[in-house]
């Protein structure tokens, strides 16, 4: 029986997950009539993991470190968003 490498499958899916975010947010930004500053900063964490998952995929080392700290800030992040955008918007403006 093959062994599974769930650090890496895991880290895969973070990676892959993070780039659509950031792709789709700036897609948003650029096309739709969205509030640029809470959605750029809200992207930023997701592009850090982009990042750093594209350059643990390279070295071919992966940790869970990465994988539950990407879980975790995902998925605050997205349960949190809509109330996060609004509160950045009006603390900016």
């Amino acid at each position: 029986m093959p062994k599974t490498n769930f650090k890496a499958i895991i880290s895969k899916i973070i990676v892959f997950y993070s780039v659509f975010y950031v792709v789709m947010k700036l897609i948003a930004i650029l096309f739709d009539d969205v509030w640029v500053l809470p959605n750029l900063i809200l992207a930023l964490p997701f592009l850090l993991f982009a990042i750093i998952g594209g350059l643990l995929i390279k070295k071919e080392s992966f940790s869970w470190i990465f994988v539950i700290t990407g879980v975790l800030v995902i998925s605050a992040i997205r349960y949190y968003e809509a109330e996060w955008v609004v509160a950045l918007h009006e603390y900016f403006t």
